[in-house]
């Protein structure tokens, strides 16, 4: 395993200590992981909320009208509300 060394604001550190005390993590190490861990898998779930919604805008076609007249024609729809 490869070894990491950071430094930490008091603040952080109070943070890190607190969530030791809860009793979840072992040691501090443990927690970094974990987080690390988790944005992880945020990553993959931010990449699959892309994707659908690439998949979303090619699935709903093409807009012909002319880009100022779609937002003219949105504005208008909020305004009448």
């Amino acid at each position: 395993m490869t070894q990491l060394t950071i430094s930490v604001p008091p603040a952080l550190d109070n943070w890190v200590q607190a969530r030791l005390l809860e009793g979840r993590y072992a040691d501090a190490g443990d927690y970094l992981r974990d987080l690390v861990r988790r944005d992880q898998g945020d990553d993959a779930d931010d990449t699959a909320w892309v994707r659908a919604m690439v998949e979303e805008g090619f699935a709903s076609g093409i807009v012909e009208a002319e880009p100022e007249d779609v937002l003219k024609e949105i504005m208008s729809q909020l305004a009448d509300g």
